[in-house]
């Protein structure tokens, strides 16, 4: 049980008791009074205790706390103004395609500059107002080509809440506490030398019981690694079939329990973070750009169109549930919200399917083409395209149907973030926060 479900269920049980003993028998409520002085010192404190820790509404790895693409609010601005509605807009020293990531009143990015992108950046700033909290500079230690449409900064990073790893291209991985401090740093193209390829790396990070997995994959070398969170040292490396890779590890829970889903042509396989044993392998070939998207126990798989695969029996290879050619993704991910499943291709075509079934519910063109993956809040998906085009779609209106655009003038190939009610986007040279201030 998470903090938030345990406390809500005290919350319950609270009232449930306040209720029957408080209102329900009068004659009761002075012994009531007097164990109410005693013994809710116990779980108030305990209620405090568990609210104070509770983690905001924080956006702490690729495509958010649930690697579908949607935030737990739905608070965020619906029309975007870059004069009257924009709460702040930050320069960046290089280039980038990674997503900011978001840890309570800070916001991560990661940037690469020099004339071969040899200098790699982690920035952090205040989301109130974009003031630079710190920057920390590092010298990429194995290769920065890439293709002109990506950059060394392609890869996301990921935050446990207390620090942020950050994977550049170059296979050079970096760990920081939330004030820059320097935990650790590897070189992961020092020690596997091949694993690289000449278009760039892009695979995001994610962190699952104090393990960092990066996924390494290329035609020359191909592997995942897992990496001690504290130390930075392999606890594990599991060699994978070579072809070179851009998906992103998702992490599900089945059974109270995390695996560590793997995507890549061959198909899915799962692993345990903590040894990277393999769990269960779904064969079937799937894409190698656009990553699998969850929702609960469904993990829909870019595979054959799109395959929804049902995992909550731990243990146990997982149950196709449907497969839909319609809802096939191009380069960006799909999203989730609520029973409605979303695809989007590379031209612009945004397609909406039932989770439940995979049946086409609506089709509607937006204005491409696409690279980064749509995001959602509340029953909104905000979709930016490749020339900078934000178009926020309602996806309640039958057709679904675009509500507002914005320009932001810039080319954007990285995916939006969602925290605290505010959208952020980036370029490569802009930071921009839309929302609360």
């Amino acid at each position: 049980m998470n903090q938030t479900t345990l406390l809500k269920t005290y919350f319950r049980l609270a009232s449930a008791f306040l209720f029957a003993h408080v209102l329900g028998k009068p004659k009761t409520r002075p012994n009531l009074r007097r164990s109410l002085l005693s013994w809710p010192g116990g779980w108030i404190s305990m209620l405090l205790a568990i609210s104070s820790s509770l983690p905001a509404a924080d956006w702490r790895q690729f495509r958010g706390p649930h690697s579908n693409g949607v935030a737990d609010e739905a608070s965020v601005p619906t029309v975007l103004e870059v004069t009257n509605g924009r709460a702040w807009k930050v320069n960046l020293p290089g280039e980038g395609i990674s997503s900011p990531i978001i840890v309570g009143d800070r916001v991560f990015v990661t940037c690469s500059s020099g004339s071969k992108q040899e200098r790699l950046h982690v920035i952090c700033f205040n989301t109130s107002d974009g003031s630079k909290r710190w920057e920390r500079q590092f010298w990429a230690t194995g290769r920065t080509m890439c293709h002109e449409k990506t950059a060394v900064a392609a890869p996301t990073p990921a935050s446990d809440g207390e620090h942020v790893v950050a994977l550049f291209s170059s296979n050079d991985i970096v760990c920081l506490d939330l004030e820059g401090n320097l935990i650790w740093f590897r070189g992961l193209g020092r020690d596997y030398p091949n694993a690289s390829n000449s278009l760039g790396m892009s695979s995001s990070l994610v962190i699952a019981g104090g393990v960092v997995v990066a996924q390494v994959e290329s035609q020359s070398d191909a592997f995942t690694a897992g990496l001690d969170l504290g130390s930075g040292v392999n606890r594990w490396k599991l060699v994978r079939a070579r072809g070179p890779n851009w998906t992103s590890p998702v992490v599900l829970k089945a059974a109270g329990a995390e695996l560590v889903a793997l995507q890549s042509s061959k198909g899915i396989v799962a692993v345990a973070p903590a040894t990277g044993q393999i769990v269960w392998h779904y064969t079937n070939s799937a894409l190698s750009v656009p990553s699998s998207t969850l929702s609960g126990s469904t993990l829909f798989v870019p595979s054959q169109g799109l395959t929804a695969l049902d995992f909550a029996v731990a243990g146990e290879a997982p149950k196709p549930l449907w497969r839909s050619s319609q809802l096939k993704p191009g380069t960006p991910s799909p999203s989730v919200i609520g029973e409605k499943i979303f695809s989007l291709n590379d031209s612009g075509v945004l397609t909406c399917g039932a989770t439940t079934t995979g049946d086409r519910l609506w089709q509607l063109r937006l204005k491409g083409p696409f690279s980064a993956s749509p995001v959602g809040a509340g029953q909104f998906l905000y979709c930016v395209n490749e020339k900078g085009l934000a178009q926020v779609v309602d996806t309640t209106q039958p057709e679904g149907a675009v509500v507002s655009e914005c320009d932001l003038g810039e080319a954007i190939i990285g995916t939006p973030s969602i925290a605290n009610g505010a959208i952020y986007f980036r370029s490569d040279a802009r930071l921009w926060k839309f929302g609360k201030s």
